[in-house]
């Protein structure tokens, strides 16, 4: 029994020893955090942004949580004109700030990151948010005006932008289609000549072909002599030929008669 109170007794020292190391780790790293921070915020105030960046990086990684690091560290980003960097840094100051003071200052910062990056609409939102937290900002509410006229200019650009897109996209299309259209006369007259060409060409071989038919044609209305018709000439000829004839034939039928008709004798008594 005795053993075993030994035994929770040494666990209970080494639990609380390990407890005090860390504290006094964690309270070296808050020292050093802060002895960054302090770095770091001289040579923001020298200017020097790229060095004071490195300084606040390095507070933030002994203390992560370090809330002014981060805040701090924002400024300097923004400062040397690291816009996009700088915004999630205000993002997180905004998100963990207890007081609306500071959380307005960070709002206010991302709108003015916004601004320079000319995210127009996302600086709109930031100033309002900034707003929300602080309505008596005059400073604000003054950028918040200025970010609201430049992203209606912007909608009016791209607004005019895309209506000259649509026209030249119109004006294209109808040059197209009136190309096409042209093209399509051109080929259908092209068409029209070939066949108006090839139908004269058939009309003249046609009447080479029909030639000697027209011919025949024109001979067959010759007037040509038919076969038992004579013409008034002939029929003249013809009847004094039978008249002839038949006198002819009349003189030898009579001779005929007459010789053979019985002669009256007279007789002598």
């Amino acid at each position: 029994m005795k053993k075993l109170k030994y035994i929770l007794v040494l666990f209970l020292m080494l639990v609380s020893t390990t407890e005090i190391a860390a504290q006094k780790d964690t309270i070296s790293l808050q020292r050093s955090a802060r002895k960054m921070l302090r770095q770091g915020n001289e040579l923001y105030q020298k200017e020097q942004f790229t060095d004071a960046s490195v300084a606040y990086q390095k507070a933030l990684g002994n203390h992560s949580n370090y809330d002014k690091a981060t805040y701090n560290l924002g400024n300097a980003l923004y400062k040397n004109k690291n816009f996009k960097e700088a915004i999630p840094q205000y993002e997180l100051t905004a998100k963990t700030a207890t007081d609306k003071f500071t959380k307005a200052e960070a709002y206010h910062n991302i709108g003015n990151a916004m601004m320079e990056s000319k995210n127009y609409q996302g600086a709109v939102d930031a100033y309002k948010n900034a707003l929300r937290n602080n309505p008596n900002d005059d400073e604000t509410r003054y950028n918040l005006a200025v970010a609201q006229k430049l992203l209606e200019k912007e909608q009016q650009d791209n607004k005019d932008d895309k209506n000259k897109d649509k026209d030249k996209k119109d004006k294209d299309k109808k040059d197209k289609d009136d190309k096409n259209k042209d093209k399509d006369n051109e080929d259908k007259k092209d068409k029209d000549k070939k066949d108006e060409d090839k139908d004269g060409k058939g009309d003249k071989d046609k009447d080479k072909k029909q030639d000697p038919k027209k011919d025949d044609k024109k001979d067959q209305q010759k007037p040509k002599p038919q076969p038992g018709k004579m013409t008034p000439q002939q029929v003249k000829q013809l009847l004094e030929s039978l008249n002839n004839e038949e006198k002819k034939t009349q003189k030898k039928m009579n001779a005929k008669k007459a010789k053979g008709k019985k002669v009256k004798q007279e007789k002598d008594w």
